[in-house]
């Protein structure tokens, strides 16, 4: 009796590897976002937590600590500030588009406030 070998076939492999590289493009594209959202995030706890007391203190505060941390999505003008039993809240939201190619593309929503708390976008 012959032993039948087995093993993964040309066709397997170049099915594998364009699966492969689909997922590290999309990956390569969807990251980056993430990681800026999770940045932004970082930072208006930090701000909340400074104790600044006006909107125009948090603002300016928000304006220097993104260049520094290279936030760009959002600027100053679009964040929400509020008080909330005597606690400065900031938040935000935004949507931001990645073109994949002709005219299909991914929409991430991206909302977060400085309590902790995820809120809708």
């Amino acid at each position: 009796m012959q032993d039948r070998q087995r093993g993964i076939t040309i066709t397997g492999l170049i099915i594998g590897a364009i699966l492969l590289v689909i997922v590290a493009l999309l990956a390569m594209k969807v990251v980056p976002p993430y990681m800026e959202y999770f940045n932004a995030k970082k930072l208006i706890t930090q701000i909340a937590n400074e104790g600044k007391s006006s909107v125009g203190e948090v603002r300016q505060a928000w304006d220097l600590k993104s260049s520094i941390d290279n936030v760009t999505v959002i600027k100053s003008s679009d964040l929400e500030v509020t008080k909330e039993g005597g606690e400065v809240v900031i938040s935000f939201s935004y949507r931001n588009e990645i073109p994949l190619f002709g005219n299909a593309g991914i929409y991430l929503d991206f909302a977060a406030n400085s309590k902790g708390r995820e809120r809708a976008p």
